[in-house]
């Protein structure tokens, strides 16, 4: 039996980026200030309890931060919200420049136009390699199906086409 083939990271983002997700903004406000950042290994766990997880990359030197928040707002980008997702992807800068969003009385912050909301809360987290697996419990929660969702697919962000 001949031993597996390393896997360079090249050749995993190349596969992995051909399965087009949506694009979330995990963000709450932290000592006054407001946090966030982009995710698109947001999926849905459990209805029973209600379960989310998103995969955070350990380099990640927001991650420390946000996750002393109580409560993270979720919010699912709509496709004209192209150029938000890009400044929350972003290292440094002024991550919410020129969005709009309210703060919830928890702390979590939505974003205004998003497709869809959640209120949620750490359940676990687990380590994964480079990344860890956070399972987020679902507290409240909406949707506006009339907007279109933002893509990131082949390292980059599209638009469904009907």
């Amino acid at each position: 039996m001949t031993a597996p083939a390393l896997l360079s990271p090249a050749d995993l983002r190349r596969v992995f980026g051909a399965f087009p997700t949506g694009v979330t903004a995990i963000a709450a406000v932290v000592d006054g200030i407001p946090v966030g950042l982009a995710a698109s290994s947001f999926t849905s766990v459990s209805l029973d309890p209600p379960l989310a997880s998103v995969c955070i990359a350990r380099a990640s030197t927001t991650w420390p931060v946000l996750r002393r928040a109580g409560r993270l707002g979720v919010s699912v980008l709509a496709a004209d919200q192209e150029r938000l997702g890009r400044q929350l992807s972003q290292r440094g800068g002024d991550r919410f420049a020129g969005a709009t969003w309210r703060e919830s009385r928890e702390g979590e912050i939505l974003l205004d136009g998003a497709c869809a909301w959640l209120d949620c809360s750490i359940h676990e987290e687990y380590p994964a390699g480079d990344h860890d697996i956070v399972l987020l419990r679902i507290h409240d929660l909406d949707a506006d199906h009339d907007a279109a969702p933002l893509v990131f697919h082949r390292s980059g962000f599209g638009r469904l086409r009907s």
